[in-house]
């Protein structure tokens, strides 16, 4: 899967070549997929299994665009982590498990930006949730990237 997936990255890449090098192509790629997925996941958690409506959990009573994020993190973050690993920063020379636990924390600030600006975006500048998730999205996704490159998937020097 992975070789199909770089000759398929590559292929396309061409027309890009002296925009941006192979690693942010790929970087790019690999996130906008995983970041429509989590757009499409929200979308039908929201609207479809969630009805819009708050769940209860206990005595906690979570909004629907909150539970929505959550829900769709579900399936993404494997995902994104996956084509993170193997597709976009493979020269990484950091153990597996330091990369999990590093891309782990990476997910942890994400998720807490995108609750922030969620709550922000839908509850007190009133955008209709979907597109506070795009929203969201733009500003989360540059931090992530700078991340991955620099911390959680980073090459060690003389390693």
């Amino acid at each position: 899967m992975k070789r199909f997936i770089l000759l398929v990255l590559d292929f396309f890449y061409q027309p890009f070549a002296k925009l941006m090098p192979l690693q942010t192509f790929r970087y790019l790629a690999c996130g906008s997929g995983n970041t429509a997925m989590d757009i499409l996941l929200y979308y039908v958690s929201y609207h479809f299994i969630l009805n819009e409506s708050p769940i209860q959990i206990g005595f906690l009573t979570v909004s629907a665009h909150i539970a929505a994020l959550f829900m769709a993190m579900i399936v993404t973050f494997p995902t994104g982590f996956l084509l993170s690993k193997f597709i976009v920063f493979s020269e990484s020379n950091l153990k597996g498990r330091v990369q999990l636990v590093r891309y782990f924390m990476l997910v942890g600030i994400c998720i807490c930006l995108n609750y922030g600006f969620m709550k922000l975006f839908v509850e007190y500048f009133h955008i209709y949730p979907t597109i506070a998730k795009i929203l969201t999205t733009i500003f989360v996704v540059g931090f992530s990237y700078l991340t991955q490159k620099k911390f959680t998937f980073k090459v060690k020097a003389g390693a």
